[in-house]
């Protein structure tokens, strides 16, 4: 099982309906995707940012299924250029050595199909995923 856990905090200025927006979107994305078995999406309690969604998924097939489903694309399409600072990591309980270094590439991947989606993470001022922090420095 991997546990894909998002934190966000919005830029200064947002205002509440694009808050509610992204915040609707985020939730969207695990409840229209049958790859996520359970999600929550709310407030980060006791952390350094505004806002947390756990993502829970059976294997590696159902997080490329996961990254890739639209409602997940139009979430980080509306979230991206609200974020001042937005990190995402994956606890997972599999004996596979190699789970972290595939789950980046999935990562990688999905970023390569997606150049739209590349170019607005390029241009993001904060932007950290497994394995890098995106296109906007190059590391995937």
């Amino acid at each position: 099982m991997i546990f894909h856990i998002n934190r966000m905090t919005f830029k200064p200025g947002v205002d509440e309906e694009s808050r509610r927006a992204c915040l609707d979107a985020a939730r969207e994305a695990g409840s229209a995707n049958p790859a996520v078995r359970s999600f929550a999406v709310g407030p980060e309690l006791g952390g350094e940012f505004e806002w947390g969604a756990v993502y829970v998924v059976d294997d590696l097939d159902r997080y490329r299924a996961y990254l890739t489903h639209p409602a997940h694309v139009r979430s980080e399409m509306t979230g991206i250029e609200l974020t001042e600072r937005f990190v995402a990591f994956d606890v997972t309980d599999s004996d596979d050595p190699e789970v972290g270094e595939k789950i980046a590439r999935l990562q990688a991947r999905h970023f390569e199909e997606s150049p739209e989606l590349a170019a607005l993470v390029a241009r993001a001022a904060s932007f950290v995923v497994p394995g890098g922090t995106g296109p906007a420095s190059g590391e995937q």
